[in-house]
């Protein structure tokens, strides 16, 4: 898996209207807007020799940075690059031109949709060797062809989870960049960790023992191990936190894949959110679950209660059912609720209507629901 004022307002405010049975409810889940293996078990390795710096590239007096030599991996001429070429072959995404972003850093590798407590794990023991960064991947589903899946945490939501590892990384916030996928799917297990070293010049990586990278996930921890000590990175590969509360819901226990060992994983938080096990959900993610709502036109505001068409939902609710014990947020707390959530709406019921006035949901674009 890291962005007029009375027209706007008027756009993402709630419409003080009772519900109207003739409102067409909204779609139920299409693609919303983009919020902008193994080894041994045993204890974390330790850390490999030092990164290598590099210095930056000689360019002589009238050389032309348009045009560049590339060599492979073997030291072979290869295609020349342009300065565009260049742009367009950086792997972060969301960082310049000069791919400095994580530069001397300790990357964690993973996927990282549902940030849960052995993500945060990674992020713990990034910080205990470097300064601490997230390195996941972006359209991957769109490249594999995989249905579309709401995100578990919402993507402008991330930052506020990731400020609440802090205490856990020496009171560092942990940095997430993205690399794009496409750029990287088909590279071996050796070119993807050179491109790690030359490229964005990290300092070490961290990633669990059922880690696997490479075209076709042909390389796993051992082999990252390895070819790091070959780049002169360090490397660490912590072992995966075990879910041992392997909770079910009416018998029915979490689904498991071919690689689900009794982990906590971002899986076993999708089946307890479609269980609607909220508090099974928040022992995995260690924290309360929080469902970020956009608001617009069609939201419905009465008294104390609140109905907005699922289609407000950015990421991924809890199943359909009544949830007492909730919380409303809006960057602040805005009082104990109630939520009912069916096949079309959604429905807030605060308990005091007095912690819902008119100007917290008119003033603001989104609203957080904590499942407790």
């Amino acid at each position: 898996m890291e962005r007029g004022a009375a027209t706007a307002a008027a756009a993402l405010g709630c419409a003080l209207r009772s519900p109207s049975p003739s409102a067409s409810p909204a779609p139920r889940w299409p693609p919303l807007l983009r919020c902008p293996r193994r080894v041994p078990p045993g204890p974390p390795r330790s850390l490999l020799p030092p990164a290598r710096r590099f210095r930056p590239l000689d360019m002589k007096k009238g050389q032309s940075r348009n045009s560049l030599k590339t060599f492979s991996s073997s030291g072979h001429l290869g295609v020349r690059l342009n300065s565009e070429d260049l742009v367009n072959d950086k792997l972060l995404i969301d960082c310049g031109e000069d791919q400095d972003c994580v530069l001397g850093g300790i990357v964690a590798l993973g996927k990282f949709d549902a940030l849960h407590i052995g993500h945060r794990k990674l992020a713990m023991h990034a910080s205990k060797a470097g300064t601490p960064f997230l390195l996941s991947f972006a359209g991957m589903a769109e490249v594999l062809g995989w249905t579309y899946r709401p995100p578990i945490v919402a993507q402008c939501d991330r930052k506020r989870v990731l400020s609440s590892w802090a205490p856990y990384c020496r009171n560092v916030v942990p940095l997430e960049y993205q690399v794009e996928f496409s750029k990287v799917r088909s590279l071996s297990p050796r070119q993807f960790v050179e491109r790690l070293s030359k490229d964005l010049r990290i300092k070490g990586v961290v990633a669990g023992e059922n880690y696997r990278f490479g075209y076709k996930a042909s390389g796993d921890a051992a082999e990252l191990v390895k070819l790091c000590e070959e780049f002169g990175l360090s490397a660490l590969i912590v072992r995966s936190v075990m879910d041992t509360a392997k909770r079910s819901h009416n018998g029915v226990s979490a689904a498991i894949n071919s690689s689900d060992k009794g982990q906590v994983s971002s899986s076993c938080v999708r089946h307890a959110l479609a269980m609607g096990n909220v508090e099974y959900v928040s022992e995995l993610l260690g924290r309360k679950h929080r469902l970020v709502l956009m608001l617009n036109q069609h939201c419905l505001h009465e008294k104390k209660n609140i109905v907005l068409p699922n289609s407000c939902m950015l990421n991924m609710p809890p199943a359909e059912g009544l949830y007492e014990n909730c919380d409303l947020v809006n960057g602040g707390y805005l009082g104990p609720c109630r939520v009912i959530i069916n096949s079309d709406t959604l429905i807030i019921e605060m308990k005091d209507e007095n912690s819902l006035s008119l100007n917290p949901i008119q003033e603001v674009r989104q609203l957080g629901i904590e499942f407790g």
